[in-house]
């Protein structure tokens, strides 16, 4: 069974962080919260973590999946070919509830991007979420934990433990988290548009 570590909401301890990223470290599979629902996490860098994640999820292999940054200086390195217009607007909404839809580059894991070339980053307004990051080095892969069957998000990690206690390494308590997921921007074209209506406002502007 997963272990469970409680961490403050806003003040994470630090020796908790250290064991959620010792277990990323060791390929290991999170879940974690961010600033919407819960999702699971692996180090972006670990191909067998994220097949895992594949097999959790019960989704095909090659799925985009998207990937949490600490802040937005990973951007520059993460993504390319970013307007002023669109970096204005993730840094006015940043870190917030967006998932955006970028450019790879060249420090992307070829493993993370689809036919697109395209990859979806998010930074979270969640000290824990970003703070493991932060102590990680590198980005860590963000996709939800799969809904109740009414579509709600499971929030309680009570829950969260008896569904998924036995697949994955570590579950982070964050606290009961919003039920809806991100808002989806994408970045790729002229215009900024939005793939999927989420927590983030759709007035972007």
């Amino acid at each position: 069974m997963a272990a469970v570590l409680q961490l403050h909401p806003e003040h994470p301890q630090t020796r908790h962080v250290d064991r959620v990223v010792e277990a990323l470290h060791r390929g290991g599979v999170i879940i974690y919260p961010t600033d919407t629902v819960y999702g699971l996490g692996c180090d972006i860098f670990n191909r067998k973590a994220i097949n895992r994640i594949y097999q959790i999820k019960q989704a095909p292999a090659g799925k985009p999946l998207s990937f949490v940054c600490s802040d937005l200086k990973d951007l520059a390195r993460y993504a390319k070919n970013i307007s002023n217009a669109s970096y204005r607007m993730m840094k006015r909404l940043l870190p917030g509830p967006y998932t955006f839809i970028l450019e790879a580059s060249r420090d992307v894991p070829k493993f993370m991007i689809g036919k697109r070339r395209t990859v979806g980053i998010r930074v979270p307004d969640n000290p824990i979420c970003l703070e493991i990051v932060r102590a990680l080095g590198r980005p860590v892969l963000s996709t939800s934990i799969e809904t109740m069957g009414d579509g709600t998000a499971i929030n309680h990690v009570e829950a969260i433990q008896s569904r998924y206690g036995k697949a994955v390494d570590a579950i982070v308590d964050g606290g009961v988290n919003v039920a809806e997921p991100s808002t989806v921007v994408d970045l790729t074209g002229e215009e900024p548009e939005i793939l999927r209506a989420g927590t983030g406002e759709a007035d972007l502007y």
